[in-house]
């Protein structure tokens, strides 16, 4: 009997080896304490999704300054202060032989408006007129504050390695600080670190060589990275091929493809023709591209929703795992299902509350299924049900209420 594609091992350049080609890609799930440690649910959560049988599973998005967080509960990695508990939470996600590792992210603009004292980004450039009341504009960098963050990038994936992780993946996708340098519509700066496409990739290669530095040769590195920003006069494939290519040069182990922001979330299908959806891979026609320029492990990640289609993607060659995310805050099992070449059993849907400046920002493609993900940590299930625009409601007080302090968590 053949062995399915998806069953197959995977070495990457630094000599680790994931089981199999089932990424867990990553996704916000809220469940950090003030401060920045992360919850015991965290660890629950992990676990039932190492005991699924993902190969491969990528936290959500940590961030690397207390100062600037992306969402509401987001996990901190400064220092060594919440070792502990990221010891234990790296412990429960690397059970039956699943790698697991830490997303760092900085969110730079792209936080709520009131999450931080004040936002940063490489250029002061405001969100699209639709967004302004939701998003503030940022201020922008200096150049020492620049460089650290790349520090603190180094910092964070070195407590990542002391607490047991296997990896780290660096979040240079969707809109976030990272893309906001790479892309020429955020980063309009004239200094070292703007104007030009090598100038613009300057600051993920030095928060690459800062992670390498603090972890060494042998300890995986990857990075999440757009295809495309699906903005006029945004991050292009050729910038992005390009980009590829240096990391490449420079050692990366492994590379996610996705695409798109909160002002074009081309992630979750909003920016994809018909015949696209029809063939599954939001992004394939750019991951075989990709393919003909290096031999990097590639993960392709966004509407993927069969054996077949994820088989065929392996098969292919042209990329090297299947990334899912939504559909394992609603079926946690899905890869061992995969794995027996069996389909999942639900079907992802984008979610909608009714409202329309609400769902073109597709919101709710975070907070909704971060509210499946809490259900999963608290061992309640996910309820795949569950009404979008009750959690939105829920999501807006809890909002409100944690920042006049007065927000109590209540049990369910």
């Amino acid at each position: 009997m053949s062995i399915s594609p998806l069953n197959q091992p995977l070495s990457l350049p630094c000599g680790a080896v994931i089981k199999n080609r089932i990424f867990k890609s990553a996704m916000s799930e809220g469940l950090g304490e003030k401060g920045g440690s992360p919850k015991p649910s965290l660890s629950i959560l992990y676990r039932t999704w190492a005991e699924g049988g993902i190969g491969l599973c990528v936290t959500g998005n940590v961030m690397v300054d207390q100062r600037a967080l992306g969402e509401p509960g987001n996990v901190v990695i400064e220092d060594e202060g919440h070792l502990e508990a990221l010891k234990h939470w790296a412990d429960e996600a690397m059970v039956n032989g699943t790698h697991c590792w830490v997303q760092l992210n900085h969110p730079g603009k792209q936080a709520p408006k009131g999450l931080n004292k004040e936002n940063v980004s490489p250029s002061a450039i405001p969100f699209r007129k639709d967004m302004q009341a939701f998003f503030e504009t940022p201020r922008e960098l200096k150049e020492e504050e620049i460089w650290e963050i790349v520090q603190r990038f180094g910092k964070a994936a070195e407590v990542v390695k002391k607490a047991g992780f296997s990896g780290v993946q660096i979040h240079g996708a969707h809109g976030y600080l990272v893309s906001q340098f790479l892309s020429p519509k955020h980063n309009q700066r004239t200094d070292a670190w703007g104007g030009t496409p090598e100038k613009r990739r300057k600051f993920v290669i030095e928060v690459y060589q800062s992670i390498r530095n603090a972890v060494g040769k042998d300890f995986p590195v990857g990075i999440k990275l757009n295809s495309a920003d699906f903005q006029k006069g945004g991050f292009t494939e050729e910038e992005s091929l390009e980009t590829i290519q240096t990391l490449t040069d420079l050692g990366i182990d492994l590379i996610e493809i996705s695409g798109g922001t909160y002002e074009a979330p081309a992630m979750v299908g909003s920016k994809v023709r018909q015949s696209t959806l029809e063939r599954e891979a939001y992004f394939m026609d750019f991951a075989v591209k990709v393919r003909k320029s290096v031999t990097v492990p590639l993960v392709l990640t966004g509407g993927f929703k069969t054996f077949m289609g994820m088989a065929d993607a392996i098969s292919s060659g042209d990329v090297d795992m299947v990334g899912l995310a939504r559909l394992l805050a609603v079926e946690p099992d899905a890869a061992n299902k995969l794995l027996e070449g069996k389909d999942p059993d639900h079907m992802i849907q984008k979610i909608r509350t009714g409202f329309d400046p609400i769902d073109r920002m597709s919101v709710m493609e975070t907070v909704w299924y971060r509210e499946q993900l809490e259900r999963i940590g608290e061992r309640r299930g996910p309820k795949p049900e569950l009404s979008a625009f009750w959690v939105f409601l829920k999501y807006v007080f809890r909002f409100v209420f944690k920042r006049k302090g007065v927000w109590k968590e209540r049990a369910n």
